[in-house]
């Protein structure tokens, strides 16, 4: 079954289950079968004579059950942060398979990595001098290596773009003595065996990223022809693969991101190096689907409104930056059917209480009703990571699915966050007291 039918049977099944909660009615779908097909595509894709770790980025991802099943499949992880590495490592993922790439590691953070053994890609000279002092001489358990900015210029959306020439990530590769800088302190530290590059952000071309990947790897080449032999084992190519929110269809496929690197960069795959992707968006947002049922509707000005409870807590990227990310959305009657009908201009809008909160801007839709539910697509990476708690909101429950036997199958991945606790997270629970 396709995932648009899958998904289709999962709505309407949800709702005749009473899926959303009658006091704060979110919540948020994912297609496990989907997760799955997706995965696989991308081993297929980027199948080679050396080992390739598809280390998914958590902060995609922040469910613990969601990442317990990727290391069940086989993935890496890819994480920025204590409370990620925390997660990895309750979801099951080894050290071998864990890469460390915060672009602000405290000095703990580097100990908690050294001694766990897990890869790790430093941002900057400053990290790499306390790895010095970490290590005194002795070599480290598990890979280093740098990031670096080959300095591209950014995509169509530029506060996304990773590879710009000022950008916050990574050593700069075109700067003046930065490409010598980087040569000598991997020819200074035989135990640096790992580059990192991340060109890739929506809205970036593929041949962009490609031509990341080319400069790393030319990079590389004159590494070793410093040293006089093969140093860097593994190269970590990052994500950043763009998702098509236009439809269901994904595009542009895993497929397609190996045929450019193939075309840029063909001897990545020849069996000399290790490979480290870090794809995140690209394997999630096309298995996730929120459902929030319309509490009321009204016209302001002419147009209709209808009032739902998707807004900037789940949505944050969506509410402030609407032209750089739009969501797709539809509308179902109280049973699950999509409508159809009655196709005008209006405004669906969230629960956040400033103006600017409307999850779909002058869309043609269905006229919506009271009672009717909106279901948002691709959603499935960030969305349910990145909670916003705006009014103090609640974060919504999230629910995996997969087609079994002709039924639809649920399992919990996050239960809804109850009001005591988000009192709880706002200072509830301490006594402060003087």
């Amino acid at each position: 079954m396709h995932h648009a039918q899958r998904r289709a049977t999962a709505m309407s099944d949800a709702l005749a289950r009473e899926m959303l909660p009658a006091d704060y009615p979110i919540i948020g779908m994912v297609d496990l079968d989907t997760l799955d097909e997706l995965f696989h595509a991308a081993e297929a894709a980027f199948d080679s004579p050396s080992p390739v770790t598809h280390a998914v980025a958590a902060k995609a991802v922040t469910l613990v059950p969601m990442m317990r099943h990727l290391a069940e499949l086989g993935a890496g992880c890819e994480v920025a942060s204590p409370g990620e590495l925390k997660m990895a490592q309750l979801a099951g993922f080894t050290p071998d398979r864990i890469v460390f790439d915060s672009p602000a590691k405290t000095r703990h953070d580097i100990d908690t990595a050294l001694d766990l053994g897990v890869a790790m890609n430093l941002d900057n000279f400053t990290e790499l001098a306390r790895i010095d002092e970490h290590l005194g001489g002795a070599a480290p358990k598990g890979r280093i290596g740098v990031r670096i900015n080959p300095q591209l210029g950014a995509g169509t959306i530029e506060e996304m773009s990773t590879a710009t020439p000022t950008s916050k990530f990574g050593i700069p590769l075109r700067d003046e003595g930065s490409r010598q800088a980087i040569i000598d302190a991997y020819t200074a530290r035989p135990w640096l065996n790992q580059v990192h590059v991340h060109s890739g952000s929506q809205g970036m071309a593929l041949s962009s990223m490609a031509a990341g990947v080319r400069a790393v790897v030319d990079l590389v080449a004159d590494i070793h022809a410093t040293i006089g032999h093969q140093q860097i084992t593994h190269i970590d190519i990052g994500g950043g693969l763009p998702v098509n929110f236009d439809s269901d269809a994904h595009t542009p496929s895993f497929a397609d991101y190996r045929a450019a690197l193939e075309t840029e960069v063909p001897e990545l795959f020849d069996g000399t190096y290790g490979i480290i992707t870090e794809f995140g968006r690209s394997l999630l947002a096309k298995s996730g689907t929120m459902l929030t049922r319309v509490e009321s509707t009204k016209v302001v000005g002419g147009r209709p409104i209808a009032v739902c409870h998707a807004g900037a807590q789940v949505a944050a990227r969506t509410i402030f930056m609407p032209n750089a990310w739009p969501l797709r959305v539809s509308v179902l009657d109280p049973a699950g059917e999509e409508r159809e009908d009655d196709v005008c201009v209006q405004d669906v809008a969230g629960p956040c209480c400033f103006s600017g909160d409307i999850i779909a801007h002058q869309r043609s839709l269905p006229l919506i009703h009271e009672g009717d539910v909106i279901a948002i697509h691709d959603v499935g990476a960030y969305y349910f990571s990145n909670s916003f708690s705006y009014n103090a909101l609640p974060r919504p429950a999230v629910y995996g699915y997969r087609e079994k036997d002709g039924a639809v199958a649920w399992v919990t991945l996050r239960r809804q966050q109850t009001i005591d606790e988000v009192v709880a997270e706002a200072g509830g629970d301490v006594d402060s007291s003087w």
